[in-house]
């Protein structure tokens, strides 16, 4: 018998609590169970699971060898789906999901150029702000920025997002440059009341994470309103560099303050838990991985 055929009989009659029931799981026999147990506990040289008449009970050293066992068997299988993955032609419907202003700049790109390279897949995007549970709504995949919580989903870091503190040209000529976050006290500074603690502004000083409170004469709920209002010469805004990209490179706004930027934002992508990884999920995440790094975020 194949050494894993060892190990999975083991796993499967801790987690089921029988052998009965383990071999149901498996679709081997009980004999053929017990035999895998009887040569995984000769090997290792200690009972891992006591046997009685109506159940098996995992041994102290069973639960240790169960919990280093169970990880080290799914990095295996993950091992060998990515590896086989790699030889199989992406193709079907993905369905994707992401937040409403940063799939339009970065992910239809990286959609394009992925249908563009497999002409079997298509693609549904999904627009949502809110926390989408994908395997009740049958998403693939989920596009998520900031901290993820604790969860059973699968996730990949994809990239990190700046978030910076900006103003109009002709902002700073009339009132002068911020040096030092507590500078922004005595600047006009806009405020989006939609965020949690807007007008609580995150900035490394001297390797410590601390907030500056700020205020300003405008504030508003939406983000694209509050940078053109920075645009328009209102005052200093705070914002992810991805929303304002476009008007630093063409110089309507100028970045302050950025040595001490607080810590990046992670861009996950997330997918449920599964076994296998279908091609055309795996491939593109990987693409728009790839695609992300190579932005200035």
């Amino acid at each position: 018998m194949d050494r894993i055929e060892d190990f999975q009989a083991f796993l499967a009659v801790v987690d089921k609590g029988s052998l009965t029931a383990a071999a149901k799981q498996l679709g081997r026999s009980l004999q053929s169970v017990s035999r895998s147990l009887a040569a995984l506990e000769q090997n290792v040289g200690v009972e891992l699971v006591r046997r009685t008449t109506r159940r098996s009970a995992p041994t102290e050293a069973g639960l240790a060898f169960h919990r280093r066992l169970s990880a080290a068997l799914s990095e295996i299988e993950s091992a060998k789906h990515e590896t086989s993955n790699q030889r199989l032609e992406a193709s079907g419907l993905l369905r994707v999901t992401s937040s409403t202003a940063f799939a339009p700049l970065y992910v239809i790109p990286a959609v394009r150029a992925f249908l563009a390279a497999h002409s079997k897949v298509e693609i549904e995007l999904e627009l949502s702000d809110r926390y989408v549970d994908l395997a009740a709504e049958g998403f693939d995949v989920a596009i998520r920025i900031g901290e993820l919580p604790d969860s059973s989903l699968k996730a990949k870091r994809l990239a990190d997002l700046r978030r910076v503190v900006f103003a109009a040209p002709a902002y700073f000529s009339k009132h002068g440059r911020p040096r030092r976050p507590e500078d922004l006290r005595d600047h006009e500074c806009i405020v989006r009341t939609a965020a949690r603690d807007g007008d609580a502004w995150p900035f490394r000083v001297d390797g410590r994470l601390r907030t500056v409170r700020v205020a300003g004469r405008f504030r508003t709920s939406g983000a694209t309103a509050a940078n053109e209002a920075a645009v328009q010469g209102l005052g200093i805004a705070n914002a992810p560099l991805w929303q304002v990209r476009p008007l630093v490179d063409g110089d309507q706004l100028e970045l302050i303050l950025t040595r001490f930027e607080p810590p990046p934002v992670p861009v996950h992508a997330v997918w449920p838990a599964t076994k296998l990884l279908p091609a055309k999920t795996q491939m593109f995440i990987e693409a728009l991985g790839k695609r992300l790094k190579a932005e200035k975020l």
